[in-house]
């Protein structure tokens, strides 16, 4: 993998105008906060929405909406028996072409990017069997799922390649800055491993990726990362779009070298010995292509009926506000069914949608009306120029359509009140002091995989208030929650539903409830700003 810097951005920020005004006024800002206050300055909450600077591609790039778009292949179960299905992934590296006429190295699930996609059922218990033939250990998360802590994909509990021979990972270290750090509960195995997915929850979908400790962020660049969907008889009553009318959509945003390699500012490009990228990328790591299941600003057909987007954002860094916007202007509707852990209770209208990484939304758009041959962008408001772009929907006929949202969409989604909360907790997530330099923290420290950061019994309910210094997407492992509250106000129309991933806006500050159920064990929260986890932003949560 190419390591070239780049032009980098910043909103119009410079990198020394980050450095010494944001990590540190802004951290301060944090610090002077009171626990019990989770309101900063106005004028801080009007910062722009994105953090990170962005590299420049050198290699030659196509026209926005000239690749078809790829959906990613559905993998067949390796067996099945007793009422259960087991799957089977290689990791491993390929040459794949995601620029027209150019071969890009990628680290790949069975050898594709986005990985294959797994579609279970509710209620009807998996295992997945990772085999790593990586040259780097490697941990697989199935974000949002509702997993047994063995198999949640804890940081330190590695698969180590047959030729990994590093000490520290056999004596279950993890790296900070320079130094190692020992988990005395990890667990590691050689070559393979099974997870166990009891699938004991909503339809909706997931993602899985690497999560290996301060790797995160490169690994996922380098195109670990796949869906999961999950399906239940509820859902399947419904007369929403489905088959080719159903389209999930993995947004995601890289930058390519000249010779066609991914290009990321790691201080260890091998990934084996030194975490961390250079400073100037602290912020996090933006791309200056935007990919979509793997392929840079695609197009596709569609009939002028309804579709179903399943709309996934995998981006380390980047921030998406999503508009449907025909070539003569007109904006169609987001109407959003779904979010990060299943179908809304009732359907709710956006004519813009922000996205951060790792939320997902589960939107239907209406092309009927549109005249044959008319095109529709699905553009980021955020973006500048060539990330101004996403992808584009190109109406080539007319078509029956018989699909219909209706007005009630789900009535099982939980219902928690303050009132049942036996804690409400206060996390502040803002830059900081790290033992072997600056990074990212919650609480004023750092990620320890040996400390216990939270301990809550099993079934609480718990209310948790969160307060960002710049842009954070907060995500919980295990459990769902609602949003109560955004800076002491009504939540956001696209804080519907229940999540498992809420967006801090810069100064932000939201209270969130859940009820920590399903299984004992060690857990994590983090920011989901690839690069902030990889620095610290995580903590660690007992579930007894």
């Amino acid at each position: 993998m190419s390591e070239r810097p780049g032009l980098i951005l910043h909103d119009g920020w410079s990198s020394a105008e980050w450095t010494r005004r944001h990590v540190l006024g802004l951290g301060g800002a944090l610090g002077l906060a009171t626990a019990g206050g989770l309101a900063l300055s106005g004028a801080m909450a009007h910062r722009p929405a994105s953090t990170g600077n962005q590299l420049r591609s050198a290699a030659p790039l196509p026209e926005p909406y000239t690749v078809p778009l790829p959906i990613p292949p559905v993998l067949k179960p390796a067996g099945t028996s007793g009422g259960a299905d087991r799957y089977e992934i290689t990791q491993r590296q390929v040459s794949a072409e995601i620029l027209p006429g150019i071969r890009t190295g990628l680290w790949t699930y069975n050898g594709t990017f986005p990985g294959p996609t797994i579609e279970s059922r509710r209620g009807r218990p998996i295992t997945v069997a990772h085999r790593n033939e990586l040259p780097v250990p490697t941990v697989v998360h199935l974000h949002g799922g509702r997993t047994p802590a063995a198999s949640d994909g804890y940081p330190t509990d590695l698969v180590l390649p047959r030729s990994w021979s590093d000490p520290a990972a056999h004596h279950h270290q993890h790296h900070t800055g320079a130094h190692a750090m020992p988990d005395p509960r990890a667990v590691t195995s050689r070559t393979t491993r099974e997870y166990t997915f009891p699938m004991d929850q909503r339809a909706t979908m997931l993602w899985y990726h690497d999560h290996r400790m301060d790797f995160t962020a490169p690994a996922i660049w380098r195109g670990l990362a796949g869906l999961h969907i999950i399906r239940d008889d509820t859902e399947d009553a419904l007369d929403l779009p489905r088959g080719e009318r159903e389209l999930p959509l993995m947004i995601a945003d890289r930058a390519f070298a000249s010779d066609g390699s991914l290009t990321y500012p790691s201080l260890d490009p091998t990934l084996r010995d030194r975490p961390g990228v250079r400073a100037h990328y602290a912020a996090g790591v933006l791309g200056d292509v935007i990919l979509v299941n793997g392929a840079p600003w695609p197009i596709h057909e569609v009939d002028a009926v309804r579709y179903r987007l399943r709309l996934l954002n995998a981006s380390n860094a980047r921030h998406y506000e999503l508009a449907a916007v025909t070539d003569d202007g007109h904006r169609l509707d987001l109407v959003q069914i779904g979010a990060d852990q299943g179908l809304l209770a009732a359907p709710v209208s956006h004519t813009t949608l922000p996205i951060a990484p790792a939320e997902r939304y589960d939107v239907v758009v209406d092309f009927a009306g549109l005249p044959t041959g008319s095109r529709v962008r699905l553009i980021n408001r955020l973006g500048t120029g060539r990330t101004r772009e996403v992808m584009a929907f190109r109406v080539a006929r007319r078509a029956g359509d018989d699909t219909h949202i209706p007005a009630l969409l789900a009535d099982d989604l939980p219902i928690w009140r303050r009132s049942e909360a036996t804690a409400v907790r206060d996390f502040a997530f803002r830059a900081g002091h790290m033992q072997h330099g600056r990074g990212w923290v919650i609480g004023g420290r750092a990620f320890d995989p040996s400390r216990t950061d939270v301990r809550i019994r099993l079934g609480a309910v718990e209310v948790w208030r969160l307060v960002a210094d710049v842009h954070h997407p907060i995500h919980l492992h295990l459990v769902g929650f609602r949003v109560l509250a955004r800076g002491g106000r009504a939540p956001l129309p696209h804080d519907a539903g229940l999540k498992d991933t809420i967006s801090l806006r810069p100064g932000e500050s939201a209270e969130i409830i859940t009820r920590f159920d399903g299984y004992r064990g060690r857990y994590l929260f983090h920011c989901h700003n690839a690069e902030h986890e990889d620095m610290g932003m995580m903590a660690n949560l007992e579930i007894t």
